[in-house]
């Protein structure tokens, strides 16, 4: 096997925390559970991603409370939120209130943009401000302040028997340094390392001077750092579909192979106008995969991962994987579990 250029720092996770509508308890407390495990496993984080309007975690920010009761050690992180269905100052007080109750493990990573479908949602999202909303990156921007603690009104003090503040309380001093931008074009790449922000880079890249995947992702990986203060030191974390086999069933590893084989033919050319690229999934041993990533530009100039979870996959499925990424495809890659 090829050596790596530098053992894996940071192994996480990312689920989608898909659930039934005619029981959505049972869904959530499936992914609260998986991220309990985890913890168990030695991970260092889990993600879970946001849907509006799906029969996925509508509430990241509630189901990461959730979690921080739950788990005493693993960082907790969205990627990611997009912004376009939020309001920076009250998305900044919830942050700040999930991260001073987990104990300053939050990993908040959002996007910009129009929220999805904005012409069928407008009208219940933003009634009266609908085409006068700003999805550009000043969301971000005013997040980011509220965050840090720029001051979000000129009035601080008494009035009568109640005490304001200029800024977002709860303030959480450490959050600001982990927010994150989930990233896939070279000006949001970019964007990010101006600002400061952590990057992360997933499965999904825009084609804009290459149609290999990897060298995409790279030269965003690339301009991200030489923008960012930290330059070489600025963290960025990949998060591809990772499907580790080593432990799986036989039933388990033909579901796999069907999944991605399914997904292989949007990989191969750029897709749709804005020329979107996918990376493949990665199926097999823990060795082959390992071997794969070592193969990979991006990967081998990044030092931590979100390994993103199969979306339709069953509870015990996730389990094999989570046990065998911790137990086999992390310690191939260099990594080490934190028990």
């Amino acid at each position: 096997m090829p050596l790596p250029s530098r053992p894996l720092r940071k192994l996480g996770f990312l689920t989608i925390g898909l659930f039934d509508e005619a029981d959505p308890r049972r869904g959530h407390e499936s992914t609260l559970e998986i991220i309990q495990l985890g913890e168990q496993l030695g991970f260092d984080s889990a993600w879970v991603r946001h849907r509006h309007l799906q029969y996925g975690i509508s509430s990241p920010v509630a189901v990461l409370a959730a979690a921080s009761q739950r788990t005493s050690r693993i960082e907790l992180g969205t990627a990611v939120i997009p912004l376009g269905w939020e309001n920076p100052l009250r998305l900044a007080e919830d942050l700040a209130t999930v991260d001073v109750l987990s104990g300053g493990r939050l990993n908040p990573g959002v996007s910009v943009g129009p929220p999805l479908h904005y012409d069928r949602v407008k009208d219940a999202l933003y009634p009266d401000t609908g085409d006068a909303e700003d999805f550009s990156y000043e969301r971000v921007r005013r997040l980011l302040g509220f965050v840090r603690g720029e001051p979000a009104t000129g009035f601080r003090g008494a009035d009568g028997f109640e005490v304001f503040s200029d800024r977002v309380q709860p303030y959480s001093p450490g959050l600001g340094s982990r927010m994150w931008y989930g990233g896939g074009s070279l000006r949001s790449a970019r964007w990010a390392g101006e600002h400061g922000m952590n990057f992360l880079t997933s499965s999904v890249v825009k084609a804009e001077e290459s149609e290999d995947f990897a060298e995409i992702q790279l030269s965003h990986v690339r301009e991200f750092r030489a923008h960012h203060p930290d330059g070489e030191r600025a963290r960025v974390s990949q998060g591809l579909v990772v499907i580790p086999t080593d432990s799986a069933s036989s039933g388990q590893r033909a579901k796999y192979k069907e999944y991605a084989d399914r997904r292989t033919p949007r990989t191969s050319s750029p897709q749709g106008p804005a020329r979107m690229m996918f990376a493949p999934d990665l199926v097999g041993s823990s060795a082959e995969i390992a071997e794969r990533l070592y193969d990979h530009a991006a990967f081998r100039e990044i030092d931590e991962v979100a390994f993103a979870l199969p979306f339709t996959f069953e509870h015990e499925d996730y389990v094999q994987i989570l046990t065998d990424l911790a137990t086999g495809l992390g310690p191939a890659l260099g990594w080490r579990p934190r028990h």
